[in-house]
């Protein structure tokens, strides 16, 4: 205990930091940022009740301090375009980066990310583990990476044989558990190392990423995550029949029932899917607890802006789709969580603690909420909206849906009521979340409800960026 009290030495943040991009040059009091990003974490943590046994007391503990977004949504439901669009505050159909394949640094090679326009704020940049898409780091973003600025997410560990679940060809679509401790695992690494500079002393205001990896594909944690949730007690999701009936083509082919849906039934693993699920989300809330409990034995936790964000949703077999890559509800819908201290300059009075705030928001909020909480200069050209009204008031009036893109001229906007999609063909989808919160029902061909479509489709974007250049992978000599 003696050690761990001098290891966590508090931060110290030096008032008045003179920059050219603070709006108040006199601004005594700058907030420390801790980003922490969640990757593949859809709904399914205990304050928003996504699955009834979903085990995560920290994620809990995080959203009791600040506020929830219950509706937040994804740029795109795929990592690649969810990062670059989050972290450059520039939206996919202005982008063109639409897919993973799509290098976004190549494609926005004069966009300033978030760290890099905190650094001109006066900031200190430091980050570790899975901020952006694994093949594209952006080393110009940090002044600090562990473990290196080109290699984001340290390797973990793999069992013996694999497939575990023993379906074959499908790449790293598997799970079960690793016979190994929690300190052998790429998150534990970067949670020990977010730990160790919240024990550190900075000179100016810190901006410090944390990217957890899990719970994305292999699901491979400890055994004692799966011991935590016994197979014969697993809750499967809620689905309806073939729920695709009424689906148009162009949905019907995101989803691919024919493939990852179809091996999982006739291996019969979806339990056991369900399972490595909610085990790597138990890990992951682990590794999030020690990172909390460090913040808060720093004694920097009130002055210090938390936002926590996952970069999409996913699909466990509702309307027979896995993973992401599709527009409904599911595979878009993120934990959001924003805590804000009291006394921060763009937010004098602070988040009221457990707040919980159903308006619909987009993750491309994220950006100019951080400007304002860190009273930066506006940044000219960011596609989001800032979130301080609604971390003052849950309630305040929030007229613009939220937009997600999956693929060119594809688009889903959700409001308070109303999920509205559109695919490049025309085809459409209309859900009323009041009434069908699982989306079973397909409204869009209803005459009653032309007017909400209209309404809608009067936010879709009116230009879609062409397609940026996809990767090209080298031949080996």
């Amino acid at each position: 205990m003696k050690r761990a009290a001098i290891f966590f030495i508090a931060l110290t943040i030096p008032a008045g930091l003179p920059s050219q991009e603070a709006t108040d040059p006199g601004t005594t009091r700058r907030p420390n940022i801790l980003f922490i990003a969640i990757d593949d974490l859809n709904d399914w943590i205990g304050v928003t009740q996504g699955h009834p046994q979903s085990q995560t007391p920290n994620l809990n503990r995080l959203a009791g301090r600040g506020v929830l977004f219950r509706n937040a949504y994804c740029a795109a439901p795929a990592c690649n375009p969810s990062r670059a669009a989050l972290m450059t505050g520039i939206a996919p159909h202005q982008s063109g980066v639409y897919l993973n394949e799509q290098p976004w640094r190549k494609a926005l090679p004069d966009a300033v990310t978030i760290p890099q326009y905190l650094r001109k704020g006066g900031y200190t940049v430091k980050g570790s583990g899975k901020i952006y898409h694994g093949a594209y780091p952006d080393p110009r973003s940090w002044d600090e990476f562990f473990p290196s600025k080109r290699q984001q997410k340290p390797r973990d560990p793999l069992p013996k044989q694999r497939p575990i679940n023993g379906i074959a060809n499908t790449r790293h679509f598997d799970w079960g558990p690793v016979n190994v401790k929690d300190d052998r695992m790429g998150d534990a690494k970067v949670a020990n190392w977010v730990v160790e500079q919240l024990g550190k002393k900075h000179q100016q205001p810190l901006f410090l990423a944390c990217g957890f990896y899990r719970p994305h594909l292999p699901w491979y944690v400890p055994k004692k995550y799966f011991d935590r949730f016994p197979l014969d007690e697993i809750q499967l999701p809620k689905v309806f029949g073939d729920d695709l009936q009424d689906i148009p083509e162009a949905g019907k082919k995101m989803a691919k029932p024919g493939g990852d849906h179809r091996k999982v039934v006739k291996h019969g693993q979806w339990k056991q899917a369900v399972q490595g699920y909610l085990a790597s989300i138990a890990f992951t809330d682990t590794m999030l607890g020690r990172v909390l409990d460090a913040l808060d034995a720093s004694g920097q936790s009130d002055n210090t802006v938390i936002v926590l964000w996952t970069d999409h949703g996913w699909n466990l077999g509702e309307k027979q789709h896995w993973r992401k890559f599709a527009l409904w509800e599911n595979t878009t819908r993120t934990p959001l969580m924003i805590i804000v201290p009291k006394g921060t300059p763009g937010l004098l009075e602070g988040t009221s603690k457990g707040t919980v705030c159903t308006r619909a928001v987009s993750l491309l909020d994220i950006y100019p909420t951080l400007v304002e909480l860190c009273a930066l200069k506006p940044k000219p050209g960011l596609a989001g909206r800032s979130l301080v009204p609604l971390l003052q008031d849950a309630n305040a009036a929030w007229e613009r849906p939220a937009l997600t893109t999956q693929g060119r001229q594809n688009h889903a906007l959700r409001n308070d009521r109303w999920r509205y999609i559109r695919y490049a063909d025309g085809s459409e989808e209309l859900y009323d979340h009041q009434a069908d919160p699982h989306e079973w029902r397909n409204l869009a061909d209803e005459s009653k409800h032309t007017n909400v479509k209209a309404q809608l489709s009067h936010w879709l974007p009116k230009t879609n960026a062409p397609d940026a250049p996809k990767r090209t992978r080298q031949k080996k000599k």
